[in-house]
């Protein structure tokens, strides 16, 4: 892992990365955060296995995976600094 604060979320590849994430928050904030993102995705595909999507436009279907996969990216990349901060030293 880089010495840097700020490790920047993955899911926008971007030269100059936006949103970063303080590796240095506490334990509880980054579990928070990662669960929110991971639930938010659940809830999306829960309301999806219960919709008949044949009908679906395949352009709100891609955006809404789309979606999906920026909220589960993130909440890896979370997961990912939890677990790095979990390591024994």
């Amino acid at each position: 892992m880089t010495s840097s604060a700020y490790i920047p979320l993955t899911a926008i590849d971007c030269t100059i990365p936006a949103l970063l994430i303080d590796r240095n928050a506490p334990l509880d904030v980054l579990h928070a955060n990662a669960a929110a993102r991971v639930l938010a995705v659940t809830q999306l595909m829960e309301t999806f296995s219960s919709r008949d999507v044949q009908d679906a436009d395949a352009l709100d279907l891609k955006q809404l995976a789309t979606t999906a996969m920026i909220l589960l990216r993130d909440g890896c990349d979370l997961l990912n600094v939890l677990g790095w901060r979990l390591q024994p030293t």
